[in-house]
């Protein structure tokens, strides 16, 4: 069994940043695949940023909502995805999950919940004034 654990949730105010992690665990399991959603009350789980492995390399994908302002990243420990979110904003507000695939995920794949093989138990975000 996988298990991931997202932490760096908080509350701050507009304009500020926060930085969340994913730690993945358990057994052996090369994500090839990692994504932030998040699900805000009364919505749908929406897709936030990916990060696919590509050879010795790596790619990410980014919500319109979020580009520019928001990065993915893997860390040097392997196994932990960060998201790094900067000028904050109260839209921002929701849960975010961490999710994993051992397939590198297409273009059109990455912002399908379905596709993902494991989930986190998710974090709160909350940016208000």
């Amino acid at each position: 069994q996988v298990q991931l654990v997202e932490s760096g949730g908080g509350v701050v105010q507009p304009g500020n940043s926060l930085r969340l992690s994913c730690a993945v665990s358990g057994r052996t399991f090369t994500a090839y695949t990692v994504a932030w959603f998040r699900q805000a009350p009364g919505k749908e789980r929406d897709f936030v940023a990916a990060i696919r492995r590509s050879g010795g390399n790596t790619d990410t994908s980014f919500a319109d909502s979020v580009r520019g302002r928001f990065t993915i990243s893997r860390d040097n420990a392997k196994t932990m995805w960060s998201l790094q979110m900067n000028s904050l904003k109260p839209e921002d507000t929701a849960v975010y999950y961490c999710a994993v695939s051992s397939r590198r995920l297409i273009t059109s794949q990455i912002r399908v919940t379905n596709d993902y093989d494991y989930w986190g138990q998710g974090t709160q975000v909350t940016v208000s004034s």
